[in-house]
């Protein structure tokens, strides 16, 4: 496993959040923000905890904030203003709308194996997980030149450098679930 200074991160707070109608990052589920959730399960893994975005009301949780250098270019455009950011070679990328995430999960599947892979991140029998996921320091150049071609689309992306799927076991499935509205998120808390 790696230790807690030789790795960084991003928590994606951006995002245009349509469906949610407020910001993702700050919704509240038992009693705390998506945010908190997930600080929460990646603390015990690292210090080098940094928000993307630039909505100051972010500023609470006490950690670094950082604006996407980019403006309006999606998961691509903040993953790049992350890795542009960082100065560790693997980054723990993830959204800011998985409240479920445990450090278990993180742990036992994206961190104990890093892999030489590029990219490695989550799938299971139904979804990719792309933005949760360890990205190399070294992909920067080419989320820029994505951005630079307007090739936003982050799959597409990532299955044009080498690459990692990691397929995570069912009873894991709902630490991985992002909520995108508020149906979701009320289904959410009626889920034990």
């Amino acid at each position: 496993m790696h230790t807690k200074n030789d790795i960084s991160v991003y928590i994606l707070c951006g995002g245009l959040s349509t469906r949610m109608q407020e910001e993702k990052g700050l919704v509240v589920f038992k009693g705390k923000t998506f945010i908190e959730h997930i600080i929460e399960a990646v603390k015990p893994i690292t210090q080098n905890i940094v928000l993307v975005t630039k909505n100051e009301k972010y500023k609470q949780f006490g950690f670094p904030l950082v604006a996407d250098i980019y403006e309006n270019k999606g998961p691509v455009g903040a993953i790049y203003s992350a890795l542009n950011h960082s100065k560790d070679e693997f980054n723990l990328i993830l959204s800011c709308d998985i409240p479920n995430i445990t450090t278990t999960v993180l742990n036992n599947y994206l961190l104990k194996t890093i892999s030489e892979s590029e990219i490695s991140y989550l799938v299971d029998n139904q979804s990719e997980y792309p933005l949760i996921g360890v990205y190399s320091k070294k992909t920067t150049s080419t989320f820029k030149d994505a951005i630079a071609n307007n090739e936003l689309k982050l799959l597409d992306l990532i299955k044009s450098l080498d690459y990692n799927i990691i397929t995570i076991r069912t009873k894991d499935r709902n630490a991985v679930k992002n909520v995108n509205s508020k149906e979701e998120l009320q289904h959410l808390s009626l889920k034990k």
